[in-house]
């Protein structure tokens, strides 16, 4: 996917994460996110009829989007894949509107150590904690849920009385992926 000089300036490392995609189609992460999208997907369409809220068609092709890859990507990002597939330039606020939309319903989450976005396949509520594992050599993310973490930040939380608007964790290092790989995964 060719990353425009826009998307470069605003988001730094988008020419490697796009790099990283394009080598790493045959990896775990990749593997894993291909087969949850479609029911993924479906699930969506039906929260959103149960919830009366309306997954318009630039909502379902951002959630979409977001599918077709295993690692995180920015709103620029998304806005070169959306050209590339539909033949239409989108506004990145009506992307920043849709990844809001997409965000609020819980199926999307933003990485704020990439400043990118990835899907959610697995309903959890807003207030749950999620802890992402970033891998640093394929990029890709894997999303996890520990009732002892959540239980043993909540218990830190409720000591300094703080109330979490995004409880999110994210770690970066090396997936088992590509450490058994040695890296080349």
């Amino acid at each position: 996917m060719p990353v425009s000089p826009r998307a470069s300036a605003r988001e730094p490392d988008a020419r490697a994460r796009s790099g990283q995609r394009s080598l790493m189609q045959g990896c775990r992460h990749a593997h894993e996110r291909a087969q949850e999208a479609q029911a993924a997907m479906a699930r969506a369409q039906q929260q959103c009829r149960e919830r009366r809220q309306r997954l318009t068609p630039i909502r379902e092709a951002v959630l979409a989007t977001l599918y077709e890859t295993h690692t995180p990507l920015g709103a620029y990002e998304i806005i070169d894949a959306l050209r590339e597939s539909e033949g239409k330039v989108h506004a990145p606020i009506t992307i920043y509107r849709a990844l809001d939309f997409l965000m609020e319903q819980g199926f999307v989450h933003r990485l704020a150590s990439r400043n990118a976005f990835i899907a959610c396949p697995h309903g959890h509520g807003p207030q749950d904690l999620v802890a992402f594992l970033i891998c640093e050599e394929c990029g890709g993310v894997d999303e996890m849920m520990s009732a002892p973490l959540s239980k043993a930040v909540t218990t830190l939380l409720g000591e300094e009385n703080f109330k979490a608007r995004n409880p999110v964790l994210e770690i970066s290092g090396t997936c088992g992926h590509c450490r058994e790989s040695g890296g080349n995964a």
